[in-house]
């Protein structure tokens, strides 16, 4: 997947996508103490910070202003040794290509054992239910590969890394610290709470309401307060609402699932700015009742 892929899926999608109200990422900011958020366009790509230590949660695009918002939240791209990636799309592992700044070439790259069988050429990411295949990813990252339910550390971070196939068939979500939940595009935040992401983007539909389904139950059962944090929509603490829908798919050509709070056109970032990243807490997604 090279630079000239992530500019021409920024043309495709914002010309497919453009008045549907579907994407409503965050800006770049902080949720709290720990997560820090940067916007890339439509999606959005986290930081966790514990006692010094900073993880990185996916990758973005091929993105030229990554180092420029970073530094909005005072985070130097030295000093990330540690990347999860929930999954291998272009939006979500750009900033790892082989044509890319490279700012993160000496950190050690997380991924799910079966998502890493794309980045090997032994599967290729389909979309549009299966018409299009996606430009192989090529990047160069030692490369730890995770198994499902899986937990480790990173100094002081416990991760544990849940399989949620169905958008892709290796698509991981990253639960740190029993506290954040970080669900890359497992979940679709609409008005009235979340649905399976975009069906149009899926390997597998019915497959990803069943990931669903069972990552609700496994959360439920430890029966702790959480922040659930989506890779385009925003967050929330609500499990509830979180997981309303979570028997249907987020249709993006239905007029039902558009966000009257979502951008126009969410590849425009005119909104995204250095004194906002300093000043102002990222919401919370609010949803109707």
């Amino acid at each position: 997947m090279a630079k000239t892929d992530s500019e021409n899926q920024k043309k495709s999608m914002s010309r497919m996508f453009r008045g549907r109200a579907i994407f409503k990422p965050l800006n770049t900011g902080r949720i709290d103490d720990r997560v820090a958020c940067v916007r890339e366009w439509v999606a959005n790509i986290f930081f966790y910070t514990k006692n010094g230590t900073t993880v990185m949660i996916d990758a973005g695009y091929n993105y030229d202003r990554l180092r420029e918002k970073m530094a909005w939240l005072d985070i130097d791209p030295a000093t990330i040794q540690h990347i999860l990636i929930t999954h291998q799309d272009t939006d979500h592992v750009g900033a790892l290509e082989m044509d890319s700044e490279q700012l993160f070439k000496n950190a050690t790259v997380y991924i799910g054992e079966i998502e890493n069988r794309y980045l090997t050429a032994e599967t290729r990411r389909r979309v549009i239910y299966g018409l299009y295949k996606l430009p192989l990813v090529k990047m160069e990252n030692e490369k730890v590969l995770l198994r499902d339910g899986e937990i480790f550390q990173i100094g002081d971070i416990k991760i544990e890394g849940l399989l949620v196939p169905g958008h892709t068939w290796g698509h991981m979500v990253y639960l740190i610290d029993d506290e954040y939940l970080f669900t890359g595009d497992t979940i679709w935040f609409g008005v009235d709470g979340g649905y399976s992401f975009l069906s149009t983007l899926a390997e597998d539909n019915k497959l990803a309401v069943k990931s669903l389904e069972k990552l609700e139950a496994t959360l439920r059962a430890r029966s702790r307060p959480l922040k659930i944090i989506t890779g385009h929509t925003g967050w929330t603490d609500d499990l509830d609402l979180a997981f309303r829908h979570r028997d249907k798919l987020c249709k993006p050509f239905a007029k039902k699932y558009s966000d009257p709070e979502a951008p126009f056109d969410g590849y425009v970032e005119d909104d995204d700015t250095e004194e906002k990243a300093r000043t102002e807490r990222l919401k919370k997604k609010v949803f109707l009742p």
